[in-house]
């Protein structure tokens, strides 16, 4: 049974990180839900009844005490108030080029035009898949590159 409850712990400690990562990216895209700032708060109470349990329900109260120092260094650069989010960032650059763009140009010519943002080609790469999924870029597949352009409306294409 301590072998199980070990195995379980180094699990959750696994879930937990990627949690936090998956907060960190909804931060700087701009869409942070408010669940997961109140659970990081309880995290202390939770933690001992967490590693007692075998089913992992309290799972998230460990987060803020395990991992609590890697989120120190990353939330130092977030968005200022009245800067651009990513999205628009992006957006305005795709807009204005003519041909499809892989997420690491994006983020070449993003880390050109604002140098005072700290730009990360994963970070883009999400964005421009958000913006494929709320239908502003399209997606295209070249072999194993993925390249974006802004999505044209069908009213917009000359001869319709």
């Amino acid at each position: 049974m301590r072998a199980e409850l070990a195995r379980l712990q180094e699990e959750l400690v696994r879930l937990e990180e990627s949690e936090q990562v998956l907060t960190k990216m909804q931060e700087v895209l701009g869409t942070t839900p408010k669940q997961t700032a109140k659970k990081g708060k309880g995290s202390k109470t939770a933690a001992v009844p967490a590693a007692r349990r075998s089913n992992g329900k309290t799972a998230a109260g460990k987060t803020g005490t395990t991992t609590g120092r890697k989120t120190s260094k990353k939330a130092a650069s977030p968005k200022k108030p009245g800067e651009p989010t990513w999205l628009e960032l992006t957006t305005a650059h795709l807009t204005g080029q003519s041909e499809p763009k892989s997420a690491a140009e994006v983020s070449a010519a993003l880390t050109e035009a604002h140098p005072e943002r700290t730009v990360q080609v994963t970070v883009v790469r999400n964005t421009l898949e958000q913006g494929v999924a709320q239908g502003l870029f399209e997606r295209s597949k070249q072999g194993r590159s993925v390249f974006y352009s802004p999505a044209v409306a069908v009213s917009a294409q000359p001869g319709s």
